[in-house]
């Protein structure tokens, strides 16, 4: 059974070493990749954003998850990983299934991510749990990564 816990310094060695591992298997770091993995408290945290780590009972502390506010009400879903030791174990979506469960308390009118199509897995967990194509997203805030050509809007699931 996973846990989740919130940020403190303490997670800042994790933040850094779970992004890192994920963006630099698949693409090249950046230097807005390398200023926000290596000083989350300055970049994410302290501007009113929100990182939190999914831990394993048996492997420790295997992914993690950043909200970073962009603007009032305006936060970017970044910066999420899972180890490769955890991946098939549905690590992500759990993770994913929390941070949105703790975004409402989160005043936003506007969450959105950011990839790659490359990003095949993701991509599909992303729409699966209500997060669409969105080509304002790609148009105002696209151009912050190279590799993103990928932009997605969170619409909260319809309930029954």
């Amino acid at each position: 059974m996973l846990r989740f816990h919130s940020y403190t310094d303490a997670h800042s060695p994790y933040f850094d070493a779970i992004n890192r591992q994920w963006i630099t298997e698949m693409f090249v770091l950046e230097a807005i990749d390398e200023q926000v993995i290596s000083d989350p408290a300055t970049y994410v945290i302290a501007p009113g954003g929100h990182i939190w780590f999914a831990e394993h009972p048996d492997l420790g502390i295997v992914g993690t998850c950043a909200l970073m506010k962009k603007s009032p009400g305006v936060f970017e879903l970044t910066k999420m990983g899972v180890v490769g030791t955890a991946r098939g174990l549905k690590v992500g979506e759990a993770l994913l299934q929390h941070v949105l469960s703790q975004a409402p308390s989160i005043a936003y009118n506007t969450l959105f991510l950011l990839t790659n199509r490359k990003c095949e897995a993701a991509i599909h967990l992303y729409e699966k749990l209500g997060f669409r194509h969105c080509p304002d997203i790609m148009q105002r805030f696209g151009a912050a990564y190279e590799r993103c050509d990928v932009a997605m809007r969170y619409t909260t699931p319809k309930t029954a």
